[in-house]
Formats: structure tokens, sequence, C-alpha cells
């Protein structure tokens, strides 16, 4: 790790593998939706990420990308398996790469979060529903044996080998937000008695296999890290004292770099919001004037660990993102909604050690609507479309018509559940 000197947001970090990141600007995932028929990514993929990594982004997470073509979060996912097309992921990773940039594929396994009509048996480590309201938009799951939890954990495995042959310069597992790694870690969503269920140890065997299986495959030099949940904000779940010990389990593995979110689609803190929670539904002062949702879990964790961190989450201006990494308690700053909207905006930061962008959520001013077009998803999603077609962001752009134009590009399946 770097201790010398004081960090600023064009500092390289080198990852304890000897990997480089030019500063310290990290895209976090957002969802893309543009996998094509076959699963294999859209061009637009290319051209949206050469224009992240033009715009001054020191490493990009993709949306997640799913290592088993039967178990699909949203039906536009891209799948990476042994019937992918590299060719195209070839030139994905090649676009990621432009101005020193690095980009590694966010692999992830959804569970039980899949919508009723992509899934009417998806698979958990229990047979336990989604609660609050998605158990009408998603089936009851049936629990996995034991042989196929194996069989999954080889899928992330190959997944991973195959990002590393089409020229990624590394991975991300996604341990968060609810999907099937977050689900073996959560004490309300696993209930298993065998040795993947039960005690922490056991819960998170799963994750911890799934590593050391990534691990096998590409080699100690190629980075791999985790998005990890601080805690699922939900009673009887996966708590932020779990997280810790996971945190601290992963770094004694070796895992190159954690990032910290935190939330489930039951929870969304992620969006946040703690709702439902004693942390309910107001957002600490402290939050607001240092814009980072998961900061004070972060200077726990710093004491804990000396694995690079990445906290995202808020974050909207230089001052606010250089006085994080002044404080040790994260090592790269997430960013997500920020470069949807302008693509430019690391290099503005960069430039500017004063420079802000505050989001407003958009609306159509009404909430049933907004809910109903999950605005807080798409507009945003159109935002990366315009992009992908070699567009600008468009700041303004209308609440109404992105809700018309959701409903008319993905049909009835867009105003299902969807993820993130």
């Amino acid at each position: 790790m770097e201790t010398f000197t004081t960090p600023s947001l064009d500092t390289p970090f080198t990852l304890t593998n000897g990997t480089t990141i030019k500063n310290r600007l990290f895209k976090s995932a957002m969802s893309e939706q543009l996998g094509d028929t076959r699963h294999n990514p859209r061009t637009g993929l290319v051209t949206l990420y050469r224009r992240w990594a033009q715009g001054g982004i020191g490493l990009s997470i993709t949306g997640n990308i799913m290592v088993d073509r039967d178990a699909l979060g949203e039906p536009k996912n891209v799948v990476l398996d042994e019937q992918s097309d590299l060719t195209i992921f070839k030139q994905w990773a090649e676009a990621g790469k432009q101005n020193g940039a690095h980009i590694w594929p966010q692999l992830n396994h959804p569970g039980k979060q899949i919508p009723s009509f992509l899934s009417k048996e998806p698979v958990a480590p229990s047979a336990i529903s989604l609660s609050r309201g998605l158990e009408k938009g998603f089936n009851t799951p049936r629990a996995l044996t034991e042989d196929e939890i194996l069989v999954i954990i080889n899928k992330f495995a190959t997944s991973a080998q195959l990002a590393k042959e089409a020229g990624f310069t590394g991975v991300q597992i996604h341990g968060a937000h609810g999907y099937l790694v977050s689900q073996f870690l959560s004490p309300r969503h696993n209930q298993r008695d065998d040795q993947w269920g039960g005690t922490l140890e056991n819960r998170m065997r799963f994750v911890l296999e799934v590593y050391k299986a990534i691990r096998e495959q590409v080699g100690n030099d190629f980075p791999i890290g985790i998005k990890l949940n601080s805690a699922d904000f939900m009673k009887g779940g996966f708590s932020e004292e779990d997280s810790m010990q996971v945190v601290q389990s992963l770094a004694d593995a070796g895992i190159d770099l954690i990032e910290i979110s935190g939330g489930t689609y039951e929870s969304p803190s992620m969006m946040g919001s703690k709702k439902g929670t004693k942390a309910d539904s107001k957002v600490k002062e402290s939050t607001i004037k240092r814009e980072a949702y998961f900061l004070e879990y972060m200077e726990k964790v710093r004491k804990l660990v000396k694995t690079p961190l990445v906290v995202t989450g808020g974050f909207r201006s230089a001052p606010a993102m250089t006085e994080a990494l002044e404080s040790g308690a994260t090592d790269f700053i997430g960013l997500a909604r920020t470069t949807a909207v302008d693509a430019e905006f690391p290099n503005k930061l960069l430039a500017d050690n004063q420079y802000s962008m505050p989001l407003t959520n958009p609306t159509t001013g009404n909430k049933a609507m907004d809910s109903l077009g999950m605005l807080s998803i798409t507009w945003y999603e159109q935002q990366l479309w315009r992009m992908a077609k070699g567009g600008d962001p468009k700041p303004n752009l209308n609440a109404w018509v992105v809700v018309f134009k959701t409903l008319a590009s993905a049909g009835i399946y867009a105003f299902r559940k969807r993820r993130a």
C-alpha cells in the first residue's frame, strides 16, 4: 500500500500484486442492459467504455456479467461462459484500457433475484422467498444441492479465466445487493444445516471458495476484487459485525481490492435509503456533509485490514473525495451516477480540486409513475444508451420521455422489478 505521501485524486495506487491504477477514481458497476439476444456484449458497450476511459477514470467495473446463462437477473444481461463470443469481449476490454485505464468485469449469479418471467424456479441457498412485496415478482427458489453449489463455483472461475483471456485487467465478484453470494452470507436467506450454512464460518464458505477457484484459474498476478455489503440493514440479516469478519477472511485469503456498498433490494441502502430499518429514512447529517454513505464503516474496517478499499455511494465533489482519501479510510473513490450524466466527470475532478456536480433525483412529478418506470435506474440507463450510440448524456432528460422510451424499447418487461 501507498503510505509515504498524503494521497490526492490523481495519485497512482499499486496493488500488492504489482498492478498500478493511475488514479483513485473508480467507476462502480451500473446495469447497462446492452447484451444481445445471445447475451454477448453489443458494440455499444465498446463505445461506452472507451468514452469512460477517455474521460479520465482509473478503473472501470462493468455492469454485472452473469456466469450462468440459465440464471439471468435481467433480460438483456451479458453472459461470459464457454458459449460466449470472445471477439466482442476483446474489443470491449481493449476500449476500456484506453488512456491507461483498467477495466474489470463484475461477475455475478443472481440466485433467487430472478424476475418470475425469466425463471419459474430459481435457486438459492435455502427455499426462502424474497419479502417486502418483492415476492410478487419473484418466484420462491429451490434450495441448491451441494453438487450444484460446486458447479456454480466453477462457473465463476471459468468466467474469470475467459475475462483474462479476453484482455480484461482484473475481475470483481459481486457479493452485495442480495445476489447469490450475498444470499449465502445472510442468516436470513441462508438457513442451511450443512457446511454451507449456519455459522458465519459456514455462510462465508461459498464466497471464499469462489475466490479460491478464481485464483486457481487466473494466477496470483491477475487482480481479483469483490463488492461486499457493509450490512443488509434487515432484521436477522447480514450484520456489520458479520461483514467485518468476512472482510478479514477475504483479506487473509489474498483478495486484491474490496469495494463496500450496503443493503439489498428488500432494504435498498445502496440507493441512499435504509427504509424500514432502525437506521430509517433520514440520512445522518455527518453522511450528508461527507457525502459517502459507508465511510464510517470503512474507518472501522481500515483498522482491521491493509487490503485496498473502495467506498461507493454519495460522492459528488472533489473536496469530499479528497477528504475521504486523506482520512485513510479508503484508497479509491467509487463513482457511478455522476459518470452516467457526465463521462468527463473524472477529468474535471482531476483538473479542479473544488469541482462538484450535485445530482437531483429524476421525477415525473408523480410518485406512482416514478416507481412504475423505475426512474432511479432507467433514467441513468437511458444516459448510458445515449453514450453507447456515440451521443452525449442529457442532464435535463425529461423523465416522462424516459418512461415512454423504456416501455417502447423493452415492452412490459421494462416495468418488472429490475436489478442494478
